[in-house]
């Protein structure tokens, strides 16, 4: 009987990370933790694009590690911790180069008229709004603090806590159901 309950308690750890696996995956796809919707962006850099996806590196980077009586989500990147609890940054002369040579970057790409002056295109225009965001992260003075809003993407939750009960309880049920009317012969005799 130790043995079955050990096969139930394994089944239950691997049936919460995978639903949670999920769940936390679906956060970028709603961009929202679960039904608390992250910030909006204040600059249209990225346009309407989801929140927290350039690359999917932050996405993809969730890992779940379990053991035989818990279960860890966690990402390796370094910028994960500021996404997900919020917090600010202090800005250094690396992040100043870093953003002069961003705009340098985008200014480069503008399409340019016969007299040397910028189009209207749309390439040209979401340049330029690049080129002006990059360029006031740039201006920064060393030291000054950039705020980055919270946007929790791992993290335990009203809907994670029902999640899981709900696994408990389904995977006990089917315990039962198996095993109880074994028991209740056994003891019945």
């Amino acid at each position: 009987m130790k043995n079955e309950l050990d096969k139930v308690l394994r089944q239950i750890i691997r049936d919460i990370r995978v639903d949670l696996s999920q769940e936390f995956d679906r956060n970028f796809e709603r961009q929202a933790f679960f039904s608390q919707a992250w910030a909006r962006r204040k600059t249209k850099l990225r346009g309407d694009g989801h929140i927290l996806v350039d690359s999917g590196n932050l996405r993809r980077s969730i890992k779940a590690v379990s053991d035989s009586n818990s279960i860890t989500f966690s990402s390796d990147l370094p910028y994960a911790a500021i996404h997900n609890e919020g917090g600010k940054i202090r800005v250094t002369e690396r992040m100043k180069r870093f953003f002069w040579a961003k705009y340098y970057e985008a200014c480069g790409g503008f399409g340019r008229k016969k007299d040397g002056s910028r189009r209207n295109d749309r390439r040209t225009v979401k340049l330029s709004t690049a080129a002006e965001f990059y360029k006031a992260m740039a201006l920064m003075k060393v030291g000054s603090e950039v705020t980055i809003p919270r946007r929790r993407f791992l993290g335990t939750s009203p809907e994670v806590e029902k999640s899981v009960t709900d696994i408990i309880e389904s995977n006990l049920e089917e315990y039962f159901e198996k095993y109880g009317n074994e028991l209740n012969n056994k003891y019945s005799k």
